[in-house]
Formats: C-alpha cells, sequence, structure tokens
C-alpha cells in the first residue's frame, strides 16, 4: 500500500472500503498513512472475501501481507463463536520468525478496534508465555512450522474449528525443507476450510503442494513471476574477491549511506563482515540463524530506528524483514540461487519509491551473474571503481552451496 499525502481530504480511504472492508478496519488502514490499495490487494481482497480458496503469487514489496491479513479480519469480525474451549480460527504459517512476527504485529495494527485476538509463536523462546496465552483464546495465530508442531504435540492448541489456513512464501518454506511439517500440520486441520497459498514463484512444487491444498483455487498473479521493479536502480561492480570490504566500506563512508542491508552467503561470512565494517567505524550487527531470537530482534529494531548503519544478512534470516523506505541493499555475495536476487533487491524500491541495489562480483561469481541476468532478462551495467580494478588473471575458486554440505560448484 503506498503512504497517504495528507490533504484534509478522507475520500482516498474509500478505495478500501469499496474491496469489501468495513470501517474499523478502513478506519485502522487510514491512521497507518495508506491510500490506494496494491494490485495483489484490489484482486486478492475481494477473492478471499468470497470464501474460495486462492494461489497468488507476489513477490516481496507488493502489499502481501495486508492482501490477506485485511479480509482475514473483516472474514472473523462478521461472527463470533460462543465456546468454552479457546479455539483458533484462523493459522498463518511462515518460514522464519522475523516474518511471522512481521505479520502478526500487522494484523494487531490492522485489527486495532475489533474484537479478535492473535498471537505468534515460534521456537527460541520459552513456550510457557505461549500456552498461556493459547489458554486465553486466540482467534489468529501466526506461527513457524516448527513450533506450532510443538504445540500440536503438546496438545495446547486446538485447530479442529479452524476456519482459514494461509501458508506465506510458500517457495521459501519449500526451500527450507519445511515441507514434511507442511504435511504434518496439515493432518491436524478441518478438511473443511479455506486455504490460502502466497508464493513469489510457481515451480513445479509450488504447483505439486497447490494441487493437493487448496479446492479449485482462484489464481492471482499480480506481476510476472521473477522480474524486478523499475524503481530499483541495479548496478555491478567488478572486483577481487579479497578486495570487496574495502569496497563496501569507500561506497558507504563516501557516500554517506544509512540504511544499507547487506547480503552475505554463510552465517560466518556475515559475523566477519559486521566486525570488519564496525572496525571501519560503521555501526553493523549480523543477523542469522545462529543469533538468538533476542539478539535477531534487536538488531532489527535499531536497523529500522535508523541507528544501525548497516545490517549483515543470511537470506534466511532477512526473508522476514520488510521496512518501509530501504534504500540499498548491498549483495556483498551474489546468491547461489538466481530466484534470491530478485528476493533480495525486492525489499528496496517499494511501493514506487526509488532504491539501489549493488552487488560486488569477484571471478568466481560470474557465472552466478549470468544466471541471474538469465532470469531476469536483463544485461546489468558493469562498473570498475577508480583504485579497485580487478585482476583479470584470477583464478575463480569453490563456491560451496550453504546448508547443502557436499554440494559445490566450480566455476571457470
Amino acid at each position: 500500500m503506498r503512504v497517504a499525502r495528507r490533504t484534509g481530504d478522507n475520500s482516498f480511504n474509500m478505495s478500501f472500503y469499496y474491496l469489501g472492508l468495513s470501517e474499523p478496519l478502513v478506519r485502522a488502514v487510514h491512521e497507518l498513512g495508506y491510500t490506494t490499495p496494491t494490485p495483489i490487494q484490489q484482486q486478492a481482497i475481494p477473492a478471499i472475501l468470497s470464501g474460495g480458496d486462492l494461489l497468488a503469487g507476489a513477490q516481496t514489496g507488493t502489499g502481501k501481507t495486508a492482501s490477506f491479513t485485511l479480509p482475514i479480519l473483516e472474514k472473523l469480525s462478521r461472527t463470533r463463536i460462543a465456546s468454552s474451549k479457546a479455539i483458533v480460527r484462523a493459522l498463518i504459517l511462515t518460514p522464519t520468525r522475523e516474518l511471522a512476527a512481521q505479520i502478526e504485529e500487522s494484523v494487531r495494527k490492522y485489527g486495532k478496534y475489533l474484537k479478535l485476538h492473535s498471537m505468534v509463536m515460534f521456537g527460541g523462546i520459552g513456550i510457557t508465555r505461549q500456552i498461556d496465552l493459547l489458554r486465553c483464546g486466540v482467534d489468529i495465530v501466526v506461527a513457524t512450522p516448527g513450533r506450532l508442531l510443538d504445540h500440536i504435540q503438546q496438545c495446547t492448541i486446538n485447530l479442529r474449528r479452524l476456519e482459514i489456513l494461509v501458508l506465506d512464501e510458500a517457495d521459501r518454506m519449500l526451500d527450507m525443507g519445511f515441507i514434511h511439517d507442511i504435511k504434518r500440520v496439515l493432518k491436524h486441520l478441518p478438511p473443511q476450510r479455506q486455504s490460502l497459498l502466497f508464493s513469489a514463484t510457481f515451480s513445479n512444487e509450488i504447483k505439486a503442494l497447490a494441487k493437493n491444498l487448496l479446492d479449485l483455487p482462484t489464481l492471482i498473479e499480480v506481476t510476472r513471476c521473477n522480474t524486478t521493479a523499475e524503481t530499483v536502480t541495479q548496478t555491478i561492480y567488478l572486483i577481487d574477491r579479497d578486495r570487496k570490504r574495502q569496497l563496501l566500506t569507500l561506497l558507504i563512508k563516501d557516500r554517506n549511506l544509512f540504511r544499507v542491508l547487506v547480503f552475505t552467503r554463510t552465517k560466518h561470512g556475515a559475523n566477519r563482515l559486521a566486525e570488519q565494517l564496525i572496525k571501519d567505524d560503521i555501526s553493523a550487527l549480523a543477523i542469522h540463524g545462529n543469533k538468538s531470537q533476542m539478539a535477531r530482534t534487536r538488531a532489527l529494531s535499531q536497523f529500522k530506528e535508523g541507528t544501525l548503519q548497516v545490517l549483515v544478512a543470511t537470506d534466511i534470516a532477512a526473508r522476514g524483514i520488510d521496512i518501509d523506505q530501504l534504500p540499498h541493499v548491498v549483495n556483498f555475495d551474489l546468491p547461489n540461487i538466481p530466484e534470491d536476487y530478485v528476493h533480495r533487491i525486492g525489499r528496496t524500491g517499494r511501493a514506487g519509491a526509488t532504491g539501489e541495489a549493488i552487488s560486488l562480483v569477484c571471478p568466481d561469481e560470474h557465472p552466478l551473474l549470468t544466471d541471474i541476468e538469465r532470469l531476469i532478462k536483463r544485461v546489468l551495467p558493469r562498473n570498475i571503481a577508480a583504485g579497485f580494478e580487478p585482476n583479470l588473471n584470477a583464478k575463480p575458486e569453490l563456491i560451496r552451496h550453504p546448508g547443502y554440505p557436499g554440494c559445490s560448484k566450480l566455476y571457470r
């Protein structure tokens, strides 16, 4: 959704009203400063309110979260369930803790004028508090698969009367190996429910999952998958691998860049780069799966507030990062999977704003760059920074795919 310009005229909120949302939701949207619904919202909200299943192709930054949280809140607010036991009515499954926390925060913000209760559940923190919340009664649960299964096994969550299921970023959940957890969860859900599947890409695996999960779904694709926003300037710097950090420091300092999200291939690489940037007098923190939930939350909070200059992240850890007006994304390492390039740079240039994506490419990564350009159907401009001319005789080294031991690729 786009940020509204304050004009004193509330008529711009009527577009959300005409999508079928009630006054309390429209009022909450207005107070958050949003106006015209995005394409995914314009199509998904009425489709979900109609009650059918949905298969939606939507990338990061398209307003996807509101496209399913708003109609879920609307549907649940129309009817109340009288029961002596707490009943979960809507379940939203996400691949990462950060994304789960972000979605549940959106549920609370949009539903501030509704008498509905929500909670987030994920691992890495104590389960007792989550059990207490469930006992008090929760309408909407946003969860990661692992911790949800913990609750199912301990019989601390009641999903027998679930009305709506959402699988968000289904492609990432499959990439992260959650398919078996998802199948285990589905066994505990009632067959009569509304199911919504959101994915940035439609691979054969996603199509197979949708076939088994959805019943005659409405198909929505708001943009061609694996494309990059025209509002994002993409720049390639050819550089030797052992000089990437010096060039990154130079770019940040010379241009006084703030709120820079930097991607590395590995957790160790993220830690090392953050430490090196700190030595260069640049405030930086790393975020990845080995960090405690408290450390990850603290780093993300500082980055959102603007008190942290650089956040260094791996792909999985950054999946849930949703920051308004993020100006700069840097690929310190190119991703092994071309689609991840699209996901990475999709965090800038949102809602019509401009953004910048910088990639530091060494000889090892030239074939990765070729794969990315083939995917996005664009040849990206190459640049060489003065004083950082690459060694044209440098031999490429082995690149190993993190998380897949034994899977490696030597680029010549």
